[in-house]
């Protein structure tokens, strides 16, 4: 299969970098080792029910054990090495997980009269469109040169 676009696997390694490694992996990294500071940095509500700590907890741990491999698979995609698009099918598929997953989280706080940032349009619409836009074109691109003979 053909490129999508000229350069998509490197568009896609960059938004890999930015949104799921910087995001993700590092965001969720420093809320994982210190999360008064990750709420301090604005990565974690403030005023966050005590009941949901626990939650936030263990999705930030989560996104930091798969979290590394948005890097692997971002350098991959970037230097156009067969290893990167392997490597894509992975974070593409929790990128588009995950943004499903964030839209009815915060779907569940704002239903339950809980009001914050994450909870807010548009920034609750804007970065679930861009871990969906993410994994789908790194899905696309991973298709665009997985050869399964």
């Amino acid at each position: 299969m053909e490129q999508i676009f000229p350069y998509a696997n490197v568009v896609a390694g960059l938004l890999l970098l930015v949104i799921g490694f910087g995001a993700h992996f590092v965001g969720q990294l420093i809320s994982v080792v210190d999360w008064d500071l990750a709420t301090r940095l604005g990565l974690q509500e403030a005023s966050l029910r005590p009941e949901y700590r626990h939650y936030e907890h263990a999705i930030a741990m989560s996104d930091v054990l798969v979290g590394w491999t948005y890097g692997i698979a971002a350098v991959g995609l970037i230097i156009d090495a067969p290893f990167g698009y392997l490597w894509a099918w992975l974070p593409g598929a929790i990128l588009t997980y995950h943004s499903i997953g964030f839209l009815f989280w915060t779907g569940h706080h704002k239903a339950s009269g809980d009001d914050y940032a994450t909870t807010r349009a548009p920034l609750r619409h804007a970065w679930a469109a861009s871990n969906l836009a993410t994994g789908l074109l790194t899905l696309a691109v991973a298709a665009s040169r997985t050869v399964v003979e």
